[in-house]
């Protein structure tokens, strides 16, 4: 099962959830990337996965342009902006899905706040991608 997570910037939302299905499931192969890849991961990220046990500070954000021409049997769209400028895949893609997440890196207030913005998004992502694991990778 081969899967690709998009998100605009491939520094937090997109990694995350790539962090959570290959915590699922060491078998499937993942990788994350972003329309506008930023090129670094999001502390806040990584330290909110690094609290549950998941590293994924060895992880690249990397452009989608390397993967355009490979095939994949999910595409999955984890941000809005993405998800409208998702580009076409000169390779094949068997299945193409839009999980939405409020990126807690635009999260504004206390230091507190913020970690807590990326602690409710990081738990989201675990549950909507273990109900998708559940039912389509499983």
């Amino acid at each position: 099962m081969k899967i690709l997570i998009l998100c605009t910037g491939n520094s937090c939302r997109s990694q995350m959830a790539h962090g959570f299905l290959k915590y699922f499931d060491e078998n499937l192969y993942v990788r994350s990337a972003g329309t506008e890849a930023s090129g670094k991961l999001n502390p806040g990220a990584v330290e909110a996965m690094k609290e549950i046990g998941i590293d994924i500070s060895h992880h690249s954000s990397d452009s989608v342009d390397i993967f355009l021409n490979d095939e994949w049997d999910y595409v999955i769209t984890v941000c809005g902006g993405a998800n409208e400028v998702c580009p076409a895949f000169i390779g094949k893609v068997k299945n193409r899905l839009h999980i939405g997440f409020d990126d807690p890196s635009h999260a504004v207030g206390s230091d507190d706040f913020i970690k807590s913005e990326f602690v409710r998004v990081r738990d989201e992502i675990k549950e909507e991608f273990w109900k998708l694991y559940v039912e389509k990778f499983k």
